[in-house]
Formats: C-alpha cells, structure tokens, sequence
C-alpha cells in the first residue's frame, strides 16, 4: 500500500515556517510603530517648546535647562528649515544628530542640509513651528526629523533574524539529508550482502545434488531435460547472489552492446512469463520486443544493468490489469550519451505519484517491497553516473521510462 505522502509534511513545514516569518515581521513592525510614534511625539514636543521659549515674554534663560533635557533625550536627526524649506543658519545649531562637516563652506554646508531635508521628508511629514513677534507678526519655521538607529536596526532585525535562521535550517536539512542517504545506503548494502551470504551455502549444495541427479536420469532424456533447465534456474539464482554481492562496492564498466544485453534479459523472461500472461494453448499474450536495430554500445556493468532491464520489465508487467500487452525497447544514441526508453502499455501513473514511485517502500500493489523502481535508479545513478525517469505517462494509456547512459 502506498504510504503518506512526503510532500504533504513538507508543505506543512512551509507553512508553519511562513507563518512564523510572517508573525515575527507583523510583531517587529507594531514596535517601530510604536517607537516611530514616539519619535514623533518628542519632536513634536521640540517644535513646541520652540514655539513656547519663542512666544513667551518671560526670561529665555529660565527655560534653558529644560529645553536642554528635550534636545539631550533626541537621538534621530532633526534640521530646522524656513518657510521655504531652506536650512536655518547656524547650520551646527539647527541641525540635530546630522553628520556636519564644519570645515565645509557655507554653501557646501546648505546644500548637504538640502539633501538631508528631502530625505527626512520622504520618511516624515515636517511639523510646522510658528514663531510670533507681537501681534500681527509671525515667523513660519519647519521641523524635519527622521528615524534613530534604533528604529533602523529593528527594521533590519527580522531579515537578519530569517537570514540566520533560513542558514541553520538549510545546513540543518542538508546534514538530515546526508545522514538520511548515508543510512538508506547502509541499509541497502548491509541487506544486499546479507541475502547474498545466506544464498550462497544453499545453492553451491543445490548445484551438487543436480549433478549427482544428472549422473541418474542420462538414459530419461525427458527427465534430463527437465534437471538441465533447473540446472539454469540454479545458475540465474547464482547470477542474482552475484549481483547482491556487488551492491556497496565500485562495480567494474565495461564496453557493452545494449542491444544483446537487453535481449538477453527478454528472452530469459520470455520462459518465464506470469501464468496470466500465457493462454491454455501455450500461446504469449505479452509481447516484449526491441523496435530499434541499431547496436549501441555503452559502459555498463552487465549484471546490475541486466538486473534494472529485469526490474522495469517486472514493474510494467505488474503495471497491466489486462492478460495481453506489449512491452517495447527503444535504443537511440545523440553524442555522448546512449538513450533506453521503455514503453508499456499497463495503467500509467499518476501525476500526483510520479515523484513517490522510486521511493523505497513506495507501492501500490497489495503485495510487494517496493524496492524495484528504488533499487533500479540507485543501480543507474550512482554506478552508472547515468539518470533513470519518468519520460512520458498517461493513465489508461501506459508509461515510458527512460534511461539515459554515457557511452
């Protein structure tokens, strides 16, 4: 049976990783509101207190102290301009926690201010401080503030904070990863070269008895024709433990013709053919032929190619609900690489399982490991430095795998 979907605990990751992404910006923005309001309100009272010690008859000097504590307590950057947004003079005087090069000229000086204020406004509105003398007479002044570095930094924090946590997640899945394949390959190895060992004891002793029933049954062609070809199932059943055995080790590549090797593989499967497959009078309702005669050559292991030829004719077979059916080979060469495309005509796969079915454990059949469609593209990739994929499927209408090898 087909387990969980992995994708689905992904997706569920993702969304949790956004919407901590997502609380975390709204949290940190709801405090820059709160200190921009701040802000504001202290410039504010700056404008204010302007107005105040300029309007008010009494002695200037009796307010110095407090006006002082306002201007102490500002730490974002504030210029006092005129009506018509032209900086005050003494530019050092009116311009608060600006960067001021004094040995500039005056000039030099008002035109930095200028820039400053355009800035400052783009982030701010200026608070307008009117300045009365009697009266009629009155004095516009503007206010341009921006923000702390502070409220800079907190803008950046959240970013920063993502970044930093993206970075150890990422190196954190890649670690999983690793770990994960390296046990999957563990496991493939140690299971491989254990049913290679336990297989082995039995079958040297298997082939001993058939010789000894060989010398018996000479004069019973019919018998001994029947010892022989048990003799060849013994021999494939010997070929298999040899290809266990060279799972977790370098496996030697050598120049081969892909056209005798998979032919090879088709004419043993040929004999052996599901019962369903093969009608009362002996006749094959499965046909399994290669369509192209070109003779290409590669460089393959024999064995372990063989043994994914095996897999993908067994993995169509099962893929046919019906008793009849083909299965098609198709040899082609571009460059440097050999391409092997694999037609059936069963019951295709699914879009939504095309990324599940060379997943270990994965199958849709009642019975089975799952270990086929895996064991085959591990085989093609990793020995083989080649790719094996989905290249075509349509449900109803059957699939195509592809393999892809370098020549």
């Amino acid at each position: 049976m087909a387990s969980p979907r992995s994708a689905n605990i992904k997706i569920i990751l993702v969304i949790i990783a956004v919407t901590i992404v997502v609380a975390t910006l709204l949290y940190t923005r709801t405090i820059v509101q709160q200190l921009l309001q701040k802000e504001r309100d202290i410039a504010d009272l700056y404008a204010k207190s302007l107005e105040y010690i300029a309007n008010t008859q009494t002695d200037q000097s009796d307010y110095s102290f407090i006006f002082d504590e306002v201007i102490r307590s500002i730490d974002f950057p504030m210029v006092l301009s005129d009506d018509q947004n032209n900086p005050l003079e003494p530019y050092l005087t009116n311009a608060r926690n600006v960067e001021l090069d004094s040995t500039l000229s005056s000039e030099l000086q008002r035109r930095f201010l200028h820039g400053i204020i355009k800035d400052l406004d783009e982030h701010n509105s200026p608070i307008k401080v009117i300045l009365r003398f009697g009266e009629q007479d009155s004095i516009v002044q503007h206010l341009h503030y921006g923000e702390s570095q502070l409220i800079t930094k907190l803008r950046w924090l959240p970013y920063i904070e993502i970044a930093v946590a993206g970075m150890f997640i990422l190196l954190g899945y890649i670690g999983f990863s690793h770990i994960k394949r390296s046990e999957q390959s563990n496991i493939w190895v140690g299971m491989a070269k254990e049913t290679a060992h336990q297989l082995g004891t039995p079958l040297s002793s298997l082939m001993g008895w058939l010789e000894m029933m060989k010398e018996y049954t000479r004069n019973d062609p019919k018998l001994f024709t029947t010892i022989t070809e048990m003799e060849n199932d013994i021999q494939r059943l010997q070929k298999v433990t040899d290809r266990f055995s060279k799972i977790g080790s370098k496996p030697s590549l050598k120049e081969e013709d892909l056209h005798e090797t998979i032919d090879s593989v088709i004419n043993y499967y040929q004999q052996r053919l599901p019962s369903r497959f093969v009608s009362q009078t002996g006749r094959r309702n499965i046909d399994i032929h290669i369509e192209t005669q070109d003779h290409v050559s590669a460089r393959i292991n024999r064995e372990l190619f063989g043994w994914v030829i095996e897999n993908l004719i067994k993995n169509a077979l099962d893929a046919m609900e019906d008793s009849v059916g083909s299965i098609t080979f198709s040899i082609t060469s571009k460059g440097k690489a050999a391409f092997i495309d694999v037609k059936d005509t069963g019951k295709g796969i699914d879009m939504k399982n095309r990324q599940d079915i060379f997943r270990p454990g994965y199958s849709t059949k009642q019975r089975g490991w799952g270990l086929g469609l895996s064991l085959s593209k591990r085989i093609i990739e990793s020995y083989h430095k080649g790719k094996l994929f989905v290249k075509e499927s349509k449900p109803g209408k059957g699939t195509t795998f592809r393999i892809k090898l370098n020549k």
